[in-house]
């Protein structure tokens, strides 16, 4: 429950319609060798690439709770879900048993897991209170209440829910004896399931708690994770989540509440919500915050919607038309589509800022339509607009709002904020800057500030408060059970804390840039020739030289214990490197040095004493079926392949496939689990 969440959620579609689903779709490819390899399917779909006609930014992908709701299934298997689902629907039945010999039968009609019992005002209030008194939450609703089971439900619980509906408040029913003769009704043949489900068998294998274990440690050992290596990928910010920070997330105080609880019962979490909200406004500078969104892309959604709301209710329905620069954060045109904007692109200069002039142009040619602009500050080119004030000052002067992306937020915090820039609206990616999780595409929150003449027309919720533009999620706060994790970062942090974390984050991203200069060039620089908190190195002229290109250096730094960089975005052929505060200089030499002992192999291939097709970069990466194999048959050793750096002697990192081929995944989608034999 938690308050609201976070929640898995997941949704099929029939194969034709697989290239509209929004979210991620795994698919099954082959790798090098012709394994069968598990990957991210239909790249092309994916907002950084597609812009504002991606489909997969109304969402955001909660993959670990996918993997906990996954194994949860893994380590039940079908028959263990059947049994979970007859108990709740049992308890369900009993209920039902009990309140018709109480005299208040439930309605009439099939029935799972839930029941509705029709009460009079007066009933209806004794019964409330009565579940007060048992600790109990029943559904309240104009004539009457409802009651869930699941499979937590006990016989006590049962005993407690009757008690409730008592007359004198004493149960005459003896409930254990009820249950022995309650048999839940058959379910309406046109629901009743027919057909087998989790018929792979990974559900089958593994329902003894030691086999569940191995087989959870197997997968994890598959991760290049943080527990390997730094894991540079810009724009992500894949940082430390302290064990301090994550320990409330498992309190039963937090994650027992139900996002519709009464208010008296959810102080703590009100507190936290308000002085969370008061962080966020201080460090913002703007005084309107929701903690609703769900996600970076809900963040967007729903900033973007303040913004809409706000023209409409001053009758300027006509202005529909969005300017995003080419360097704003990749989400926000599909984002900007989803409002009800047009999108407009504005262009880059060649330092990779805004290019002023077309901003001035595109700003004077729809005056009279313009509603906002999106805006990343610091630019996901990797440096701060030296113009972001007079970039404001253009859109407001043609009456626009302005929203600021705050996936870089994190190169802002303690030196400057949205509101002194000029910005309106500002989301804040509290799985990037604030330390939530982030790994494999989230739990995710993207809470919104905005100015105040914005702030009532921040997201509502029919439940909890009114708004003139409605709930941008399920539940009123969001996401709310991990916002223990942030709030904890930033009360241990401090102002001081936040503002040091935000300086070595922009050190450290200068500290690779000066690096990695004399190897690779470092596309734009501000005008002090300094990067941001990201720097993107230009790898497109090693395909000529040498016929290289970034997916080569991506796959090679896996063999050196390294994930990649951010590839090919914004800017084809490039990486972009994003160090974050989190990694030691250490660290960073150890990235820097695998950089430069690539842009060596480069160097070989590039003066001949390489093979083009046949080198390192081109069988990246290596696995250890191919290192160890009888077979071998390539112009460089074993041990090139496998261990090109010293370090890697005490620590290694085997990636468990070798390159995949993703134009057959693509082709060839396959996104159901049959058992492996089956792809052979």
């Amino acid at each position: 429950m938690g308050m609201g969440g976070p929640h898995a959620a997941f949704m099929a579609a029939k194969d034709d319609m697989r290239r509209q689903m929004p979210g991620r779709i795994i698919g099954v490819s082959r790798d090098a060798k012709g394994k069968p390899a598990y990957r991210l399917a239909l790249q092309t779909r994916e907002q950084h690439i597609r812009r504002e006609r991606a489909t997969s930014n109304i969402c955001t992908a909660q993959v670990l709770l996918a993997v906990m709701a996954s194994m949860y299934a893994v380590y039940h298997g079908p028959d263990g879900l059947r049994r979970i689902a007859h108990r709740a629907r049992g308890w369900t039945a009993v209920i039902a048993a009990g309140l018709a010999k109480l005299g208040v039968p439930a309605r009439a009609g099939a029935f799972f897991d839930t029941l509705r019992v029709d009460l009079d005002p007066m009933r209806q209030a004794k019964v409330l209170a009565a579940a007060t008194e048992h600790g109990l939450n029943l559904r309240r609703y104009d004539d009457g209440v409802g009651i869930a089971c699941d499979e937590t439900t006990s016989l006590a619980d049962v005993h407690a829910v009757l008690e409730c509906f008592a007359p004198t408040g004493e149960l005459a029913l003896d409930v254990g004896a009820l249950a022995n003769s309650t048999q839940a009704p058959a379910l309406p043949a046109a629901l009743a399931r027919t057909s087998p489900f989790l018929t792979h068998p990974t559900f089958e294998r593994y329902h003894a708690e030691h086999e569940m274990l191995r087989y959870l440690n197997r997968l994890a050992a598959k991760d290049l994770s943080l527990t390997t290596s730094m894991i540079p990928l810009g724009s992500c910010t894949m940082k430390l989540n302290a064990t301090t920070e994550m320990l409330p997330v498992t309190w039963p105080e937090f994650g027992r509440i139900h996002p519709f609880a009464p208010a008296d019962q959810t102080a703590g979490y009100r507190a936290m919500f308000t002085q969370l909200e008061t962080w966020l406004a201080e460090i913002t500078g703007l005084p309107g915050v929701s903690l609703q969104p769900n996600s970076g892309a809900q963040g967007e959604y729903a900033g973007l919607l303040a913004i809409r709301g706000y023209h409409l209710a001053r009758g300027d329905h006509h202005r529909t038309v969005c300017l995003i620069p080419t360097s704003a954060h990749g989400t926000n045109p599909a984002s900007a589509v989803m409002a009800g904007f047009e999108v407009v692109a504005v262009a880059a200069a060649a330092d990779g800022t805004i290019d002023l002039a077309d901003l001035r142009a595109k700003a004077d040619k729809h005056a009279a339509s313009l509603g906002a602009l999106m805006v990343t500050y610091p630019s996901t080119h990797g440096v701060f607009e030296e113009g972001i004030r007079e970039v404001c000052e253009i859109v407001h002067a043609h009456g626009g709002q302005v929203y600021m992306d705050g996936a870089n937020m994190n190169a802002q915090v303690g030196l400057t904020r949205p509101a002194e820039c000029g910005a309106d609206v500002c989301h804040l990616n509290l799985h990037k800057t604030f330390c939530i999780p982030h790994g494999g595409g989230g739990p995710g929150m993207g809470p919104i500030a905005v100015a105040a003449h914005l702030a009532p027309y921040l997201p509502g919720h029919p439940l909890a408060q009114d708004s003139a533009v409605g709930a941008v999620s399920a539940a009123p706060w969001g996401s709310a059970s991990i916002l223990p994790i942030s709030f904890a970062y930033i009360a241990m942090m401090g102002g001081e804390g936040l503002k040091r974390a935000t300086q070595v984050a922009i050190l450290g991203a200068n500290y690779i840039a000066h690096r990695l200069d004399a190897h690779y060039p470092v596309l734009y620089r501000g005008d002090h020739g300094r990067v941001a908190h990201e720097l993107i190195v230009d790898c497109r002229q090693f395909k000529k030289s040498a016929g290289i290109e970034a997916e080569d250096i991506a796959k090679r730094l896996m063999d050196y214990g390294f994930h990649a960089p951010t590839m090919s975005f914004p800017v084809p052929g490039t990486l972009m490197i994003e160090p974050t505060e989190s990694e030691s200089q250490a660290e960073l030499d150890r990235f820097c040095e695998a950089m430069i002992a690539i842009r060596g192999e480069i160097a070989a291939i590039e003066r001949g004493e390489m093979d083009r097709a046949n080198n390192p970069l081109k069988h990246a990466p290596h696995t250890a079926a191919a290192v160890s194999g009888t077979e071998w048959g390539r112009p460089y050793s074993r041990e090139q392949g496998a261990f090109p750096a010293p370090w890697l002697r005490d620590h290694k990192y085997w990636p468990p496939v070798a390159r995949v081929d993703n134009a057959y995944g693509d082709r060839n989608l396959v996104c159901t689990c049959p058992p492996m034999s089956a792809y052979e």
